[in-house]
This record gives C-alpha cells, structure tokens and sequence, in this order.
C-alpha cells in the first residue's frame, strides 16, 4: 500500500506540476495580447494626437486661419459703394462687370479691392464729422499672384488701379502674403459676388484650395464678408 500511495503521489504531482504550467503559458500569452493591445491603443493615440497638432498648427491651417481673418476683418469695415471686382490680364487690373445680357448674374474674379477708413473721426468739429466727398482713406487689394495670394494695402485715391483700370499701383504699397499653394477649381475664381442691374450687393465670396506640397492634403477655404458702411448715402 505504501508503494501504491507512493506512485499514486508521485502521478499526483506531476499532474499538478502540468496543470500550473499549462496555467503559467496561459496566463503569461494573455499578459502579452494585453500588452499588444494596449501598445496599439497607446500607438493609435499618439498618431490620432499628432495629426490634431499637425493639422491645428500646420502651415496650411494657418495660412487658413490668417486669410479669413483678414478678409473678413477688412470687407466687415469698407465702404459698400465703392469697390471693385477685377480680373487680372497680362498684369493689368480690369473691372469685372456682368454681361449687358444679364444684369442679374454672379460675377467671378481674380481680386478683389475694398476701401476703408483708417483715420478716426475728427470729434472737435460737429459739423465736418465725416467729408461727404470722402468715400474712403485707404485700401486693401486682395488678389491671386501665381499660387500665392497677397493683398496690397495702400491710400486711397489713387487706390489700387487708375478708374476703369490699368497697372496695380505698387506706390506707397505694403504687401503681405498670406497664403501660400494656393489654387482654385478648374474654370473657377477666388472671389465673387453677386449683381442686381449690374450693381454688386456688397457681399464678396472667396473660395480658395491650400495645399501643403509635402503630403498633397488640401484644405478648401470657403468665406463671405458683408460690408456694413455705405457712404455717402
């Protein structure tokens, strides 16, 4: 019997001993499929946080960023009655008017000139507080130069082209890049607006495609700026 209990043991244990071995394999295979899905999330993460910082500080998210400002900044402050749509031919300013044929129509351009005020209101004088003559004091010519689009900011008059149009004025000028690979859909413009009789209704449409050259991806900036001011009356 003592024999007998003796191999019964010995079987016992080496039983026991394949069990916590199994077990052992077992548990150490889940750690690591633990482990691996964790890496991923933690990899998947990382990328998903780095595209956010990519795409938020990216030079074409701020190229974005800086166009809308300044378009939507400098049309919410011009003069509604005076400004000008042009195309740009060999160089040359020219007023981008409706056909004769359709009055009423959407008019497509290359530039676009609004014209402000950048003086403040002389309030010693109740009577002259604004020159009825005076339809602005400076410009702002947005316009599409290749693949960069600019804006000339200069005094008005001369403003940016001599009446019914002709050379950019590059007198007195600043000018500022504010975006770069920029391009527009094929037969399209970067600005717009909208006619009635032939007369623009004071809210200028651009609608633009940056692109960043290193990955290809693009970013289509879409935007309208109402001008509010309307003088003289």
């Amino acid at each position: 019997m003592d024999e007998r209990s003796s191999i019964i043991n010995h079987r016992s244990s080496i039983r026991n001993g394949g069990v916590a071995l199994a077990e052992l394999v077992i548990s150490t295979a889940m750690a690591l499929i633990l482990l691996l899905a964790v890496g991923v999330l933690l990899d998947g993460g990382n990328r998903a946080w780095l595209h956010a910082f990519e795409s938020a500080h990216g030079s074409r998210n701020q190229d974005a960023r800086a166009l809308m400002a300044a378009f939507g900044s400098v049309g919410r402050s011009s003069n509604r009655g005076s400004y000008v749509l042009y195309h740009i031919d060999h160089g040359l300013l020219v007023p981008a008017v409706p056909d004769s044929s359709h009055p009423d129509s959407v008019v497509f351009a290359e530039a676009v000139e609004f014209r402000y005020w950048d003086v403040p209101l002389d309030l010693t004088d109740s009577h002259t507080l604004m020159d009825a003559d005076k339809k602005a004091t400076a410009y702002a010519l947005f316009y599409l130069d290749g693949s960069y689009l600019k804006v000339d900011y200069g005094p008005y008059p001369p403003g940016a082209a001599p009446a019914g149009g002709g050379p950019r004025n590059t007198t007195d000028v600043t000018t500022v890049i504010l975006a770069r690979h920029v391009s527009v859909d094929p037969d399209g413009a970067p600005f717009s607006h909208s006619t009635v009789a032939r007369a623009g209704q004071g809210s200028i449409r651009l609608n633009v495609i940056l692109t960043d050259p290193e990955d290809e991806q693009t970013t289509r900036v879409m935007a309208a700026t109402l001008m509010r001011n309307i003088w003289p009356r």
